[in-house]
């Protein structure tokens, strides 16, 4: 099971994946969307409850910013610890990462 296919994938029933970008800074918002670019940065929200987590990715010389929200939130930290591991891969392949062992 790709992780853009994954069932926890989501929050209230709506896929997360791949996140909607939002231009931070750069010469030009290119207003990227799907499984675009290359990732940066995975932060886990400090807030509670635990619930989402922040993608940093660049794209054509600018910066953008994604956010997962999940309803599960050991499946979100889990995730979280499982991108900080992909940072500065294309995102696209992110998507392609196999997650069976998840189900």
């Amino acid at each position: 099971m790709k992780l853009r296919d994954h069932p926890l994938m989501s929050y209230l029933k709506v896929h997360n994946w791949p996140p909607a970008w939002t231009w931070l800074d750069g010469p030009e918002d290119k207003h990227p969307t799907g499984e675009i670019g290359i990732l940066r940065m995975v932060l886990l929200a400090k807030t509670r409850p635990g619930d989402r987590c922040f993608l940093l990715m660049r794209y054509e010389e600018s910066s953008y910013l994604g956010c997962l929200l999940f309803e599960e939130q050991a499946f979100c930290r889990q995730i979280t610890q499982l991108l900080q591991q992909y940072c500065n891969r294309p995102i696209v392949e992110i998507g392609d990462l196999d997650l069976s062992y998840t189900l």
